[in-house]
């Protein structure tokens, strides 16, 4: 369970095909860069993701390429050394822009930083499409699909009150964020567990500002294992009592349980999480997370792709979902300790609905 979540530094570009070749050059050694060279006239659609090791991103490719083989485009996919690694991301436009691609399909790394590189890419005239983490303003792209990171969090909170029962009132909790820059989808999933259990977050488009004594505090893991160990045991060091852990991510979790056992304390603590991912699933069954709110990679991927191919085809943009912002493509709590009052279903549904 530990190796396939491990985020690794790459320090080299892998490249190949004609328009990746280009990419060797735009990106400098910045960016992970695959795909096939493009074939005719078949339009190019970029997918450019955070990382390239996380199962999340990995499936994510997976169902881009088999929507964009299927709709008869060429994907070229990049993706940055590491969680955060705007610059990557910034230059794998660029090389798309160079490619003449149709459009692009991004999570960006940091959703205010890649806003210009995303203006330049609409006004060559492409469609840009962002997946998971929406940009900051939204409307920096055409559209966004994605979980509802809010909801998602709002369940595993929900979830986690329930489980508590009368001692969610005096529950120790440690928070294990992404990083220090507030994403969108950082936010939303920390404020959304908060609100679920009963927590007055005070401005819900900001990490920290809350004054409930029931939070011991907040710790970044840059969403990879070994920093969810890290900002585990330093939370640890502020309060031994901590009960309940809210973290972004299942690699974030993995690594806080890894802590918790290490100090005697996994029997005693409550994880919950958000993913969905094989190894995520499988650590709920175990015991070892309480509670995860799973989210589907490979439909966002694939529905964007069908996008990008629609917008080639005729200019037409995707709409967003009824009553939303952008294309929900939905979250489902997985638990085996069903709550009452919580919609929830079991791992046997979490398993045949995973990824990774």
């Amino acid at each position: 369970m530990n190796q396939p979540w491990t985020v690794r530094r790459r320090a080299a570009l892998v490249a190949t095909g004609a328009v990746a070749a280009v990419a060797l050059s735009a990106c400098g050694g910045g960016a992970t860069s695959s795909g096939a060279a493009p074939s005719g006239d078949k339009p190019i659609v970029g997918l450019i993701t955070k990382t390239d090791t996380n199962p999340f991103f990995v499936k994510m490719k997976e169902g881009a390429q088999k929507a964009a083989d299927a709709a008869g485009l060429t994907l070229q996919s990049f993706a940055g050394k590491q969680d955060g690694d705007n610059e990557a991301q910034v230059q794998a436009i660029e090389t798309l822009i160079s490619a003449g691609a149709k459009g692009l399909l991004i999570t960006p790394s940091d959703s205010k930083a890649i806003v210009p590189s995303l203006d330049k890419a609409r006004q060559a005239g492409m469609l840009v499409i962002a997946l998971d983490t929406p940009t900051d303003p939204a409307n920096a792209a055409d559209a966004t699909f994605a979980t509802d990171n809010f909801q998602a969090g709002q369940l595993i909170g929900e979830w986690a009150k329930a489980k508590l029962g009368a001692g969610a009132a005096t529950a120790k909790i440690a928070m294990l964020d992404l990083n220090a820059n507030q994403v969108s989808v950082d936010v939303k999933r920390d404020q959304g567990f908060l609100k679920g259990f009963g927590i007055d977050v005070a401005d819900e488009n900001k990490i920290g500002d809350e004054s409930d004594p029931r939070i011991v505090g907040h710790d970044v893991t840059d969403g990879a294992e070994d920093g969810g160990r890290t900002a585990m045991e330093n939370l640890l060091q502020k309060d031994p009592s901590i009960n309940l852990v809210y973290t972004i991510n299942e690699p974030a979790a993995s690594g806080a349980y890894q802590a918790l056992k290490a100090a005697g304390k996994d029997k005693a603590v409550t994880i919950v999480s958000i993913d969905g991912g094989c190894p995520g699933v499988a650590a709920v069954k175990a015991g070892q997370i309480g509670a995860t709110s799973q989210q589907y990679p490979l439909k966002m991927a694939s529905q964007g792709v069908d996008a990008v191919a629609a917008f080639a085809k005729d200019g037409s943009k995707p709409a967003a979902t009824a009553g939303k912002t952008f294309t929900d493509t939905g979250v489902t709590l997985i638990t085996d300790q069903a709550q009452s009052g919580v919609d929830s279903k079991d791992t046997t549904f979490g398993a045949a609905n995973c990824w990774g």
